[in-house]
């Protein structure tokens, strides 16, 4: 069956081939072109350097509109960040925290973009202040919600009523797809044995977080089994993690214009081990989701101490099983 669900990739899926540079912008968008994954979103601190202390030259937005229409591609969003509690050594204060995300409107607005990205812990009085702005420009802001939040998170749920009361349509959501991590990651565990957790430990880690064992019970656990340093530092995360419903997006499916494709491993059958993408999509069906799945690969920093990071492969593999669960069909074959 197939689904109007589009296909991006979030360039940040490239920092580390971005950061060694082994791949330039254009780079990043005929790999994307080839995938047939024509959105495109960006974490500007990433794709445009010096932003935002600094302005982007118009040369360097020239550029970037050159390569959208060189590669047929669609700006989909740009992930901006607002760390307003260690802004210059002082917290910022409202006005200035409103001031910054309208500098992040405008950014976006000069990409071409259709929605700008929050993280999520802005207070939502801050986009609902900024929304009429954003209404100006034609650009929507997305709440990022990211584990270990979720959507009956109160601080979610405060943002869902605040955006109901101001009947602003500039205001919504963005799903990262690492809240539904239903197994530990192989790539996490792999790393944590790397750097000295006994193997009987990591596995009962492992498998406590499978039996979705109270996180405060596994780190007294594995403190009892002797564990520390590296071990306690793998029972940590699981006070991060969790495997929420993807069903409870489709209540705030009217809000929810971009996803992130949250993945840390692509196995050679196309399957996420630890993210069950088949019951996702399946979700966002049901929900009549229209927008993109952008593929975010951060494996990268999980595996590189011991192999050869392949950002591109990897998000090529993932791309692959989108098309799969997406319907999309497969191209004509041209007569000979």
């Amino acid at each position: 069956m197939t689904s109007e669900i589009k296909r991006g990739v979030s360039l940040y899926s490239f920092q580390h081939e971005t950061f060694q540079g082994k791949m330039s912008l254009e780079d990043c968008f005929r790999t994307c072109a080839e995938m047939g994954a024509l959105g495109v979103e960006i974490i500007g601190e990433q794709t445009f350097w010096g932003w935002p202390e600094v302005g982007v030259e118009d040369a360097k937005i020239d550029e970037w509109h050159g390569l959208v229409a060189k590669y047929g591609a669609t700006p989909v969003s740009h992930d901006f960040m607002l760390d307003y509690k260690r802004y210059k050594g002082r917290p910022m204060p409202f006005e200035e925290q409103v001031a910054s995300v309208r500098k992040d409107i405008d950014f976006g607005a000069r990409l071409g973009m259709k929605y700008i990205r929050a993280l999520v812990s802005i207070a939502p009085e801050v986009l609902v202040a900024a929304a009429p702005y954003a209404e100006e420009k034609g650009i929507k802001i997305l709440i990022e919600v990211h584990a270990p939040l979720h959507f009956d998170h109160p601080w979610i749920i405060r943002h869902a009523e605040a955006f109901e009361k101001s009947s602003s349509d500039a205001l919504g959501f963005l799903p990262d797809m690492g809240m539904f991590l239903f197994k530990f990651p192989p790539v996490w565990k792999e790393r944590f044995i790397r750097n000295g957790v006994p193997q009987h430990i990591a596995d009962y880690i492992e498998t406590a977080y499978e039996d979705r064992v109270l996180s405060e019970y596994v780190i007294l656990n594995v403190r009892e089994m002797g564990g520390e340093g590296a071990a306690l530092g793998m029972a940590e995360t699981l006070r991060h993690n969790a495997a929420f419903e993807p069903k409870r997006m489709l209540d705030f499916m009217p809000r929810i214009h971009n996803v992130h494709g949250k993945f840390y491993q692509m196995d050679e059958d196309l399957v996420e081990p630890s993210i069950p993408y088949d019951e996702i999509v399946r979700v966002l069906k049901q929900g009549g989701y229209t927008g993109y799945i952008c593929s975010e690969y951060e494996g990268n920093r999980w595996i590189e101490d011991a192999h050869e990071v392949d950002s591109v492969e990897q998000v090529r593999r993932q791309q692959e099983m989108l098309k799969r669960l997406i319907g999309e069909p497969a191209p004509t074959a041209l007569a000979a």
